[in-house]
């Protein structure tokens, strides 16, 4: 038997990653024209937006059953080819229950795609002598870069909707057609529960996910909002904080793994908790624009290595199947992501929306607290008696 990580199982879950990210950033330029094309106020148009993180959420349990059973390269198969193929009708649905179930099947694709390719970056990284989780976590954020980039560029020079999606399709079927035979296999247990509830600790790594979720989603809603209010940028400029952020978080996870094999994991917890939380500091206590800015970079670079740490930690526990603990997780960080605007909407209505942040600032203490539990090591017989499924060469 091989070890999970050789070159050709790397390249397949950085795929994985590419594709997810990649996919995703291509709906997000084609949101005003279905709005247009369907002729629909905005609230109309969050119900139908509603419809990808629903779909997105109901199939991510399933996704954990199905990888308890069955591995996850059939699922990163299934769920690859499912985002290719419903990314262009999202362009051509004529009527709102139309676009409301094809988001829905597209949540769902993303949302599965997303559980199965953290079981196979676990397992890859089973197999390695140094961390692999925050580089591939990169590639998503990469692959949202390209995706977005690239239909933003077909549009402005007129290709049309379908066209765009058609042939950003078409690259995702070409590098899932390069991961397919790299994807490890797995031999199938016939005995692996389809639904376990999560445990303490399982529960404690999902909480602290969407916690890190809720702070990455608010940031993306109400950082421009935040930063005009106070008078710290034009509306044009609102933009740049969450920019910053991005480009932060994307550097940070591109280093994490150095970072990871030389301080550790508890490490990262600790210190990259408090520097998030000091960038909140620095961004609501500022006086002028370029040092808030600044906290939005330590607020990225802070937060940018917690959630793979938290996966990492979810495929190697022993309370409960790796596959179900990645689902709870991947679930708990949605519904983050999900909650997270909305939520700090209401507390601005009674507080501010300085006082939101602030709020958030005080959950991200959670990392820091909880470093220390979260990485504690386990017994080498409770490592040995856990391994759902065991990897084969292909």
């Amino acid at each position: 038997m091989q070890s999970t990580d050789r070159p050709e199982t790397r390249l397949a879950t950085r795929l994985a990653f590419l594709i997810a990210g990649f996919g995703l950033a291509c709906w997000a330029p084609l949101v005003p024209f279905a709005k247009a094309r369907l002729e629909v106020d905005d609230g109309v148009l969050g119900i139908l937006l509603l419809c990808l993180g629903l779909g997105s959420v109901a199939a991510m349990l399933a996704t954990g059953m199905l990888s308890a059973r069955y591995g996850s390269k059939p699922i990163i198969i299934a769920s690859g080819l499912g985002l290719a193929l419903t990314l262009p009708i999202l362009t051509i649905a004529s009527t709102p229950f139309t676009l409301g179930v094809t988001l829905a099947l597209f949540g769902a694709a993303l949302g599965s795609l997303d559980v199965a390719m953290n079981i196979h970056a676990v397992e890859v990284e089973k197999g390695a002598d140094r961390p692999l989780m925050s580089g591939v976590h990169a590639l998503f954020s990469i692959g949202g870069f390209i995706g977005s980039l690239l239909v933003t560029l077909l549009l402005s020079v007129h290709a049309g909707p379908l066209v765009a999606t058609l042939l950003s399709s078409a690259l995702m079927l070409v590098a899932l057609v390069v991961a397919w035979p790299r994807l490890l296999r797995t031999v199938p247990s016939e005995d692996a529960p389809f639904f376990a509830i999560p445990r303490s600790f399982v529960l404690l790594l999902a909480v602290l996910a969407a916690i890190t979720f809720l702070v990455e989603g608010a940031i993306l809603d109400w950082s421009a909002l935040l930063l005009t209010t106070q008078g710290q940028v034009e509306a044009s400029h609102g933009g740049l904080g969450y920019m910053l952020f991005a480009i932060a978080m994307t550097v940070g996870r591109l280093a994490g793994d150095t970072i990871m094999a030389k301080f550790g994991d508890r490490a990262i917890m600790l210190w990259g908790g408090l520097v998030a939380v000091a960038g909140f500091f620095v961004l609501l206590l500022s006086p002028i624009a370029i040092l808030a800015m600044s906290g939005f970079l330590l607020i990225g670079l802070g937060a940018s290595n917690i959630v793979p740490v938290l996966f990492r930690k979810g495929g190697t526990q022993t309370v409960m199947p790796a596959g179900l603990a990645v689902a709870a997780i991947t679930m708990c960080g949605y519904a983050g992501v999900l909650i997270g605007p909305a939520s700090v909407g209401f507390v601005a209505n009674h507080i501010g929306l300085p006082g939101s942040f602030w709020m958030l600032a005080i959950l991200l203490c959670a990392a820091p607290l909880c470093a220390g539990i979260v990485t504690r090591t386990q017994s080498r017989e409770e490592t040995n008696a856990h391994r759902s499924y065991r990897p084969m060469d292909m």
